[in-house]
């Protein structure tokens, strides 16, 4: 298997999970990882060099996904937006530009590590993930885990993820906040504001997002 793999905090859960995933599975699959932010990997899915991955949402819409995302239910600290009367957007980002744009808000958008980073540093920025939840009383949807084939493959990995309770061991988690610079404490505060099931609300969330996208793009 080819995983897309997107090295940002909020998925630091499934990484470790996955991990435990392979070494225990009973067809000792092997997995190979090719990494990139969430626009880079939303063109090699699509192009089909990965098997699978987190695809931003908005570029998930006609692809196979299983009920597995990156959610946020309220705010989010990851996703967030310095306004300003010129816009600017995050060349990382898919989903998250075009949510500013839902939105009506001008400024520069900031996604993943960089964005908690600034927010846990900063007061001067919106969450684009609470304004949403306080405009529409839903979680937003940023990404989905999407699969080109072996369908049974990702359902069983959705099954056990989302009953799993991901315990991250000290040392990935010090590597962790080494990398991005984030004390230990505020990570595991910030993997609390991720949820990863993508449950009916979410898909209510999601289908009112992909509606309103139409609107900006």
């Amino acid at each position: 298997m080819i995983f897309g793999k997107i090295e940002y905090l909020n998925l630091l859960p499934f990484h470790v999970f996955m991990k435990r995933f392979i070494k225990n599975s009973a067809s000792k699959m092997s997995m190979e990882y090719k990494r990139g932010v969430p626009s880079t990997v939303n063109t090699a899915f699509h192009k089909r060099r990965v098997d699978a991955a987190f695809i931003s949402s908005i570029s998930a819409k006609k692809s196979k996904y299983v009920s597995l995302g990156i959610i946020a239910k309220k705010h989010v600290k990851s996703v967030i937006i310095i306004p300003s009367v010129t816009s600017k957007k995050d060349l990382e980002s898919a989903s998250s530009n075009v949510l500013a744009d839902v939105l009506g808000i001008q400024g520069e958008v900031l996604i993943g590590d960089k964005a908690l980073r600034y927010s846990l540093e900063n007061s001067n920025y919106l969450d684009l993930a609470e304004i949403w939840h306080d405009k529409y009383q839903l979680p937003f949807v940023f990404a989905l885990l999407c699969y080109h084939k072996d369908k049974k493959l990702y359902k069983r990995i959705e099954k056990e993820f989302l009953k799993s309770k991901v315990k991250i061991p000290q040392y990935i988690l010090q590597q962790a906040s080494q990398k991005t610079e984030v004390s230990k404490k505020d990570v595991l505060g910030y993997l609390k504001l991720i949820s990863y099931e993508l449950d009916s609300k979410s898909k209510r969330g999601l289908a009112l997002f992909y509606k309103e996208s139409k609107k900006v793009i």
